[in-house]
């Protein structure tokens, strides 16, 4: 059986589907694509933490569905911008799980992932299935991939 290891930039799918369809992303429907005929290695969602109950109660329904949820708290800096972004984890995470699976599945269009989608199918030979909302997806993500698939119509709440 196909192995796979799905790794989940929370703050990005959550974003981008909110400013391209002002809808959320069905990840009981990801979930079921993703892993239909597979075997889960590993399946991280990555996500910020303001500790808000409704924030919680999202993460576990993450947790039911099978994801392990990691949290960094949400950093509001004096100049009003924010931090917490999870690119150094998901990175080392998909670095270390992705060489036991032989497909590594990444959710976020941020283009700063190309860079290890190529090392993972190039360098460590892993098919790379990446999604993400293909006008918010960084092209170089989507070329550094070996399998594109667009968060839309099914993969929307």
């Amino acid at each position: 059986m196909t192995t796979v290891a799905i790794f989940v930039d929370v703050q990005n799918v959550y974003y981008t589907t909110r400013s391209a369809f002002k809808r959320n992303f069905n990840y009981n429907r990801f979930w079921a694509q993703v892993t239909d005929g597979r075997e889960v290695i590993k399946a991280v969602a990555y996500a910020t933490d303001r500790g808000d109950p409704k924030q919680r109660e999202f993460q576990n329904i993450l947790r039911a569905i099978g994801f392990d949820v990691r949290l960094k708290p949400f950093i509001q800096r004096s100049d009003g911008s924010a931090k917490g972004d999870w690119d150094v984890g998901i990175t080392i995470d998909a670095l270390e799980y992705g060489s036991e699976a032989d497909v590594v599945v990444l959710v976020s269009g941020d283009g700063d992932f190309d860079l290890l989608a190529n090392k993972l199918r190039v360098g460590k030979g892993k098919q790379v299935e990446v999604y993400g909302v293909t006008k918010l997806t960084a092209s170089s993500l989507i070329n550094a991939a070996s399998e594109f698939y667009p968060i839309e119509g099914g993969l929307l709440l």
